[in-house]
C-alpha cells in the first residue's frame, strides 16, 4: 500500500497534537447529585423489590444517594413515560420488565 504524502503529513500532525488534546478533554464528573430509579409498578411488588436490590450497590458504587420512584398505572407505561419525559442526562434510570416490550409490541 502506497500512503501519499499528504495523508502521512496528516497522519504524523494528528499524532503530534494527540498529547496536547488529550489533556484539555478531560470527562465531566458523574454523578454530582441524586440519581433516580423509576419502577414503573406499585411498591411493594416483585418489581420494587428488584429495584430496590440494585439501588443499594448502585448507590455504593457511584457515591451518590439512588432514589426508588415508583410509578406504578397503565401496566408501566405511566413510569416509562416519566422516564421518557426526564430530562436526557443520565440521571433519570428505569427498571425495565417483560411488559415494556409487550407494550412496544401493541402500540
Amino acid at each position: 500500500m502506497k500512503l501519499p504524502r499528504r495523508n502521512f503529513l496528516d497522519l504524523a500532525a494528528g499524532a503530534a497534537a494527540l498529547p496536547a488534546v488529550s489533556r484539555i478533554a478531560w470527562a465531566q464528573a458523574y454523578p454530582t447529585r441524586p440519581v433516580r430509579l423509576i419502577a414503573p409498578f406499585p411498591a411493594g411488588g416483585v418489581v420494587d423489590l428488584f429495584s430496590r436490590l440494585i439501588g443499594q450497590p448502585l448507590s455504593e458504587r457511584l457515591g451518590q444517594p439512588v432514589i426508588i420512584e415508583n410509578r406504578a398505572g397503565a401496566g408501566g407505561n405511566v413510569g416509562t413515560e416519566a422516564v421518557v419525559r426526564a430530562s436526557p442526562d443520565g440521571y433519570t434510570l428505569l427498571l425495565i420488565t417483560s411488559t415494556n416490550a409487550v407494550s412496544n409490541l401493541l402500540a
